[in-house]
C-alpha cells in the first residue's frame, strides 16, 4: 500500500472551494460518524459547516450535544469556533421535506388538497426511492440558501450503490410513466366523456383498475386523479430541481468520499461506487477505509507466536490443587510441600498467560494480514483512487471528544495504532444488525 496515493483531507476541508462532500457507502461501515466527525473537524478549522444526515443513532445526537436532530439545522454547542467556524446538524425527514416542497411551490387552496390526499400520504410517506430523492431535494435547498459555505452529507444506507443519484430519474419516470397516465387518462379526458372513453377504447385498462380497486380499495383511482390534478404544475418543478441538484454535484466544489471498512465484501462494494461515480462524472476525492489494524510486533508472525504458545501451555506447571496433598499426613509437611509447589505454580500462571498472550498476537497479526490483502485487491483495481485509513479507536464514540478523535484519524498522515475495537459505534443504518461499526448495535 506504500504506493497507493494518499488522501489529504485537511486540504480538502479547507479549501474554500469545496462547498459540497458526500459521504457514501454500504450500511454499517461508519459512514454517518465519519460525516459528523468531518463536520467538527471543518468547523473547528474556520468552516461554516452544516451536516445532513440520515437516520442516524440517537447518540450521534447525543454526542453533539444535541437533544434530538430533526429536519431544521441545528447549531452544535462545544464546537470551538476560535477559527471563526460553526457547526449545525440535521437529520432529513423525507415527508416534511416533501410537505416543504408542496406548501412552496403550490398556492394555499392547491397545497391543502395535496397535504390531505390519501395518495400523497402514502408517497410522501413510504414510496420506494422517496427518501433518495427528498436527500437530494433538501440538499439543494441547503446549497440554495448560502448560509454555509460547506455542507457535508452522508447519504441514505442502500444496499444499492448510490441510488441517491437515481432517484430523481425513477421519481420523474413514475410521474411520468403509463401507469400514471393509464390511472389519470378519465380525469384528463373528463368527466363522463373520459369514462366512456375507458370503457370503450380502454378494456383491458378497466380489467385492472378494477383488480387495483379490489386490491387496495374503491378509492384508489379517485385519489390519484385528485393528486395528479393538484400536482400537475409541480411536475416540471420536481425534474428541474433535481436535475440542478444533480448538475450542483457534478461540479468542481463538490467532492465525494467513498466509506468503506477493510472487509472484502465492503471494498468489493466500495469498487462499484468508485466506478459508478466514474461512469456519471462525480468528483472522486477518495477512499476512507475505516477501524483497520495494525500492530507494531511485525517481527512475530501468527505462526511463530502459536509454536510458542503451543510450546508454553506444554511446560506449564500443574495447578497447586492437584500438586498439594492436603487430604492426610502430617500438618507440617502438607504445608510445607503446598509452600514448595507455589513457586511452581506462579510459573506455570505466568507461561498460561503468556500463552493467551501469544494467541491473541496471532490472531492479531491474522486480521492484519487479511486486512492488507483486501487493500492490495483494491488498490489493484484503482491505483487511481487516493486512500486514508482511519485506525480503530479503543473505545466509543459518545461525545465531541469522539468525533475529534476519529477526525484526527481521518486527516493524520500516518495511521495511530489502537487497540482492537471499532473505530465508532454509532450505526450508519439502524435496520443494520451490525451497526455502522461491525459489531452488534447496542
Amino acid at each position: 500500500m506504500d504506493d497507493v496515493p494518499r488522501l489529504e483531507l485537511d486540504p480538502l476541508l479547507d479549501d474554500p472551494e469545496t462547498r459540497i462532500v458526500v459521504c457514501c457507502g454500504a450500511g454499517g461501515v461508519g459512514k454517518t460518524t465519519t460525516a459528523a466527525a468531518l463536520g467538527v473537524r471543518a468547523a473547528e478549522r474556520g468552516r461554516r459547516a452544516v451536516v445532513l444526515t440520515i437516520d442516524p443513532a440517537r447518540r450521534l445526537a447525543q454526542s453533539m450535544g444535541l437533544s434530538e436532530l430533526d429536519n431544521t439545522p441545528r447549531l452544535v454547542p462545544g464546537v470551538d469556533g476560535s477559527a471563526g467556524g460553526e457547526l449545525h446538524a440535521m437529520m432529513l425527514d423525507m415527508k416534511r421535506t416533501f410537505d416543504e416542497i408542496v406548501e412552496t411551490h403550490a398556492d394555499e387552496e392547491r397545497a391543502r388538497a395535496i397535504l390531505e390526499n390519501p395518495f400523497y400520504e402514502s408517497l410522501s410517506a413510504g414510496f420506494a426511492g422517496t427518501q433518495e430523492y427528498m436527500a437530494m431535494e433538501k440538499l439543494g435547498q441547503l446549497r440554495a440558501r448560502e448560509e454555509w459555505d460547506l455542507i457535508i452529507v452522508d447519504t441514505p444506507p442502500s444496499r444499492s450503490a448510490l441510488d441517491f443519484l437515481d432517484a430523481p430519474k425513477r421519481l420523474g419516470s413514475f410521474l411520468d410513466g403509463t401507469f400514471i397516465r393509464l390511472l389519470t387518462a378519465p380525469a384528463k379526458a373528463g368527466g363522463r366523456a373520459g369514462m366512456k372513453f375507458v370503457n370503450m377504447g380502454m378494456a383491458g385498462l378497466s380489467m385492472f383498475t378494477g383488480l387495483l380497486n379490489k386490491l387496495l380499495g374503491a378509492g384508489l383511482l379517485r385519489d390519484v386523479q385528485t393528486f395528479v390534478a393538484a400536482m400537475d404544475t409541480m411536475f416540471g418543478g420536481f425534474r428541474t430541481r433535481a436535475d440542478a441538484t444533480y448538475r450542483l454535484l457534478q461540479a468542481p466544489g463538490t467532492a465525494f468520499l467513498v466509506v468503506a471498512a477493510p472487509e472484502r465484501d465492503a471494498l468489493r462494494e466500495a469498487a462499484y461506487f468508485v466506478e459508478r461515480l466514474a461512469a456519471d462524472r462525480m468528483p472522486l476525492a477518495g477512499l476512507v477505509l475505516n477501524r483497520t489494524h495494525e500492530t507494531d510486533a511485525v517481527g512475530l508472525s501468527a505462526e511463530r507466536a502459536l509454536a510458542a504458545a503451543e510450546s508454553l501451555e506444554e511446560g506449564a506447571g500443574p495447578d497447586l490443587e492437584a500438586d498439594a496433598d492436603l487430604d492426610g499426613g502430617n500438618a507440617s509437611e502438607s504445608a510445607a510441600s503446598a509452600a514448595s509447589a507455589a513457586p511452581a505454580e506462579a510459573e506455570g500462571a505466568a507461561e498460561r498467560l503468556a500463552a493467551g498472550l501469544l494467541r491473541l498476537h496471532a490472531e492479531r497479526m491474522r486480521v492484519v494480514a487479511r486486512e492488507r490483502r483486501t487493500r492490495e485487491r483494491f488498490a489493484a483495481l484503482h491505483p487511481e483512487v487516493p486512500v486514508t485509513e482511519v485506525a480503530a479507536l479503543s473505545g466509543d464514540v459518545h461525545d465531541l471528544s469522539g468525533l475529534r478523535a476519529i477526525g484526527h484519524r481521518l486527516a493524520a498522515t500516518t495511521p495511530d495504532v489502537q487497540d482492537v475495537q471499532d473505530v465508532a459505534d454509532v450505526p450508519a443504518d439502524p435496520g443494520d444488525p451490525k451497526g455502522a461499526t461491525g459489531r452488534p448495535a447496542s
